[in-house]
C-alpha cells in the first residue's frame, strides 16, 4: 500500500469541459506524475443527473511530494482556474497508532 495519497475532487463549467478534459489528460496528468514522490495517478468520473464531478487519485511514495518544487510549479488549473472548484486532500496511511 502507497504512504500517501493525493485526492483531487474536481466539478468543471460544462461549457470548457471537453478542453479541459483533454489538457488535463494530455499536459497536467503527466506534468504532476513527473513530479518526484508522484508513483501513479488515475482518474474518474461520476455522473448524476446529467452532471459530472471528477476525482483523481494520486499514490505518493511519501508526504513530502507536495512540497517539492516541481509539484508547486505544475499544480493549479491553468487557463481553466476560473471554470473549476475542486478541493485537494492529503491522506497518509493510517499505522493504528491513536492519535489525541
Amino acid at each position: 500500500m502507497p504512504k500517501a495519497l493525493l485526492i483531487v475532487d474536481a466539478s468543471i463549467d460544462p461549457t470548457v469541459e471537453r478542453a479541459w478534459n483533454e489538457w488535463y489528460d494530455t499536459q497536467h496528468l503527466p506534468e504532476i506524475l513527473a513530479c518526484p514522490h508522484f508513483d501513479a495517478g488515475a482518474r474518474y468520473v461520476s455522473e448524476v443527473d446529467g452532471s459530472r464531478k471528477y476525482l483523481t487519485v494520486y499514490r505518493l511514495s511519501c508526504e513530502e511530494a507536495v512540497n517539492t518544487p516541481e509539484f508547486a510549479r505544475a499544480r493549479g488549473w491553468a487557463e481553466f482556474k476560473e471554470r473549476v472548484r475542486a478541493s485537494t486532500r492529503l491522506y497518509t496511511r493510517f499505522d493504528g497508532a491513536t492519535h489525541e
